[in-house]
């Protein structure tokens, strides 16, 4: 940034303390916003004024044109842009003097005034009465959203979403879809509840956990990997529809489709079954994406995706032996390891379970349309019932949009003479030098043997389901504020200068 002109800016502040006019108030009053006045107003002709009306609004001035006397200049609030006119005649001549001289674009200004049409048809407001209310001191960037470098985006988010509507758009949208989908949830009578974030073991997922330590107890914990394991104690309390909508934390690598940090719902419904998560998965889904998109069918990255119901429906035993000629069922682990060499796709861990998965991922991305994939084997689903026509695979669904894993569902294992048996398992992954597989939660065991009902469990993660909602083709361009490489308060700052001049040049 240029120190210049940022000294400039606080020497600014100076004058118009001198002036008696502070350039931080505590409030304003805002009859107004942005869309609201057009709304209000639409009915205005071309030049037509409604001068009986008074109105007050505020935001960021996002543009400023002088003419001599008068100056016409835009502000921008969350709803949306208003144009507004002063002139010297209508606040006096000392006012416009500081309008003229101190208000600059990225300050926050309030107004008051009536609506107007101008000859040109644009909704405005003419001004009586203006108020800073709070002086920017660094300058708007120019073509701050085409920045090539989305490192110094996702570091200043806050730049992005002041500098362009479409990225405060798909923000506002994330917030929407989460308030679409607690309505959704509470009028099917639904409650939401809350589990901890620090756990002192992990588990409800295949995942390398945060460890942090609390000084209390003077031990360490684990940053949940998923809530699942306590809302199934709450199924033992007594609860029967519940949800919970909050953040999951997975050690694990940044790509277009993860992030460390991410958010997840987690539904559980007593005396249900897969089926019925399977239903309410079609539905909360695709009521959403109509909402939010306003059809069924969107475009994403190109690719048409279609959200009109029924959704297809494909067993992972058949999708792979028609796509690779292997059987996960049936052939042997050397059979199994012999397709994946070939495909260069080998796990570290040479588990049944490992191989079955990344067999998996060689084909997953063949699927672009929501379909779910149902009838995982029992080995690489831990917390899942038995299937009650084939033992070898479990009562699951996984939903796969484009290539991505987006929501992953039980007919929730509630035997708990079993459960300990998986835990067993994944405790002898674990000592094999699995650091992603469950531990021993002999505490849920305990809950189980209290006695748990019959229960359907369903995952979604909502930031994948918003990557298609908003045509984000990376997971970190609709989390508002992504992991990024810790560097240097000054490091930051060259590279966003050095960025924005490059864009200017361009």
């Amino acid at each position: 940034m240029n120190e210049e002109i940022r000294q400039q800016k606080i020497q600014n502040i100076t004058e118009l303390r001198e002036l008696g006019i502070e350039p931080y108030p505590y409030r304003f009053n805002k009859t107004h916003s942005a869309s609201k006045v057009k709304e209000e107003f639409d009915y205005l002709e071309a030049s037509e004024t409604k001068e009986d009306v008074v109105l007050s609004t505020a935001g960021r001035v996002m543009a400023l044109r002088h003419h001599g006397k008068s100056a016409f200049f835009v502000l921008k609030d969350d709803t949306g842009r208003i144009q507004a006119y002063i002139r010297k005649d209508s606040v006096g001549d000392e006012n416009f003097k500081v309008f003229k001289k101190h208000v600059s674009l990225g300050d926050f200004v309030g107004i008051e005034g009536f609506p107007f049409r101008t000859h040109t048809g644009e909704m405005s407001i003419f001004v009586h009465r203006f108020e800073i209310l709070s002086k920017a001191i660094r300058m708007l960037p120019e073509k701050w959203h085409g920045l090539k470098d989305k490192e110094i985006i996702y570091r200043q988010r806050y730049v992005e979403m002041l500098s362009s509507d479409e990225a405060l758009e798909r923000f506002k949208k994330r917030f929407e879809l989460l308030r679409l989908i607690r309505e959704f949830l509470n009028q099917r009578g639904f409650v939401e509840v809350e589990t901890p974030v620090l756990h002192s073991v992990t588990g409800g997922a295949s995942a390398r956990p945060f460890i942090t330590h609390i000084n209390v107890f003077d031990v360490d914990m684990y940053m949940r990997i998923a809530e699942e394991l306590y809302l199934k104690r709450y199924l033992v309390g007594g609860f029967e529809k519940i949800y919970e909508i909050g953040k999951n934390f997975r050690n694990e690598g940044i790509s277009y489709k993860h992030h460390p940090e991410f958010t997840m719902m987690e539904i559980y419904q007593a005396y249900a079954d897969y089926g019925d998560m399977m239903e309410l998965t079609e539905a909360l889904i695709s009521s959403v994406v109509e909402k939010l998109t306003g059809g069924t069918v969107i475009k994403y990255q190109g690719k048409e995706i279609d959200f009109s119901r029924p959704w297809r429906k494909v067993k992972m035993k058949d999708f792979i032996k028609e796509r690779l000629g292997v059987d996960i069922l049936e052939d042997s682990d050397e059979e199994l390891l012999e397709v994946l060499q070939s495909h260069d796709n080998v796990p570290e861990i040479k588990e049944r379970g490992h191989l079955i998965e990344k067999l998996w991922d060689l084909v997953e991305d063949e699927l672009v349309n929501p379909t779910f994939v149902l009838e995982h084997p029992v080995i690489i689903s831990p917390l899942a019932k038995k299937h009650r026509n084939d033992p070898r695979v479990t009562e699951r669904f996984e939903l796969v949009i484009n290539g991505m894993e987006c929501a992953n569902a039980f007919s929730e294992l509630n035997d708990p003479i079993e459960q300990h048996k998986r835990f067993l398992h994944q405790a002898g992954l674990r000592d094999a030098g699995d650091a992603e597989a469950h531990m021993m939660d002999m505490d849920f065991i305990r809950a189980l043997e209290y006695g748990m009902p019959p229960t359907g469990g369903l995952g979604i993660g909502l930031d994948r389901i918003l990557m298609f909602i908003t045509d984000s083709p990376n997971i970190r361009d609709i989390i508002p504020f992504p992991l990024v490489r810790p560097v240097s308060f000054a490091e930051e700052e060259i590279a966003a200068e050095q960025a924005s001049e490059s864009e200017k040049e361009e």
